[in-house]
């Protein structure tokens, strides 16, 4: 079978040379880098590609602007008394709503400010993602990173094992490893590496919690059968409230199927008659959501919906969506903590680290609203 080449931007063919440029030594620390002009006649490229590509560089900490002077070579981490560098691995950053504010504040956060943060994630859509974060971990290997934070890829086919190594390899690398938002083990493995995210077990269990509070019985599950460990845990939260909440039972051996396939969908409502539905994120509820309205089924007065993660759109929804709310720009602060801990302590044990949710009431889940 013939392979199609993924097109690479222009901007990346500058980045990407020069930082092999500084990655091999072609470019020592406190070297010039080429002005612009140079930089212009050499790749054949504009003033515009070419001054991102130095933008991008100097937002990974590999180079520094000195007014007057031009752009230099940054010496590394170790020669800066202080400083670390720390790689950001999150290959499904563009689709995946919550990766860009966690991202964000893990940038932000008050302990990341003497450091320097390289970028990994997003390169490739669709196939190319395990094949792209592989090359990003090898890069970072190769640059003697200070530690990486890791979100491990989602949706990965039968057989894929490319989250598993790239933590051997960085384990292999002596490299600290911080996951965000999952493990990269099935639920409920555990693994020997720091997690800071929210407990989704816990968030299963309040979100189905308050769909039998305001009058559901039978409450059905809408999640991919083979899906991310954060997925999984959540679906066991679901079942266990079902357990402890005495509701209807009946329904936790028939998850929803896709709300794509709206001929198995409703039939699956004639033959099952759930109440309620818990989503488990946003994005498949306002699927789910779109779905059933097509089908002529009201929100709440027949079915009532709930998801997890209120994303932006959540509550601009047809029915504004209940949903339980992920603090994920507040991930970063105690992500960066676990990583400097991490590195002063290396032979403390593992840490699940938790951020607090809040549970989001809408219309979807019948709830009065108050006024």
């Amino acid at each position: 079978m013939q392979r199609t080449a993924l097109a690479v931007p222009k901007y990346q063919v500058v980045f990407d040379a020069l930082r092999r440029d500084i990655e091999s030594g072609r470019l020592a620390a406190g070297d010039r880098v080429p002005s612009e002009a140079e930089l212009v006649e050499r790749f054949g490229s504009s003033r515009i590609t070419v001054g991102r590509a130095v933008r991008d560089l100097q937002q990974q900490g590999l180079v520094e602007r000195r007014v007057g002077a031009g752009t230099f070579v940054r010496a590394p981490a170790a020669a800066r008394a202080g400083e670390c560098t720390f790689g950001v691995l999150v290959p499904d950053l563009p689709d995946i709503e919550i990766f860009e504010p966690l991202v964000q504040g893990l940038l932000s956060a008050p302990d990341a400010q003497p450091h320097a943060f390289l970028w990994g994630g997003g390169e490739s859509a669709g196939t190319g993602r395990s094949a792209a974060a592989w090359a990003r971990v090898q890069q970072y290997v190769a640059r003697r990173v200070d530690g990486v934070f890791f979100a491990p890829l989602e949706g990965l086919a039968a057989g894929d094992d490319t989250n598993i190594r790239i933590v051997t390899a960085l384990d292999e690398a002596r490299i600290p490893v911080v996951l965000l938002d999952r493990s990269v083990y099935p639920y409920p493995k555990r693994g020997p590496y720091d997690l800071v995210g929210i407990d989704n077990r816990r968030v299963g269990f309040a979100i189905t919690e308050h769909l039998v509070s305001v009058g559901a019985r039978r409450v059905a599950f809408l999640g991919a059968a083979s899906a991310a460990s954060t997925i999984t845990a959540r679906k066991a939260g679901y079942r266990e409230a079902i357990d402890v909440l005495g509701a209807d039972a009946a329904l936790v051996q028939a998850p929803v199927p896709s709300p794509a396939d709206r001929a198995a969908l409703s039939a699956y409502l004639d033959a099952w008659a759930p109440d309620a539905v818990v989503c488990a994120h946003d994005r498949g509820a306002a699927q789910l959501m779109h779905a059933l309205l097509a089908l002529g089924r009201r929100i709440p007065d027949d079915i009532r919906l709930a998801g997890v993660d209120d994303v932006e759109y959540a509550g601009w929804l047809p029915v504004p969506l209940t949903t339980i709310r992920q603090p994920v720009q507040q991930i970063g602060q105690p992500a960066v903590a676990a990583m400097l801990e991490r590195r002063a302590h290396p032979e403390r044990p593992a840490r699940d680290i938790f951020v607090q949710c809040t549970l989001v009431v809408r219309e979807s889940c019948g709830a009065r609203i108050p006024a």
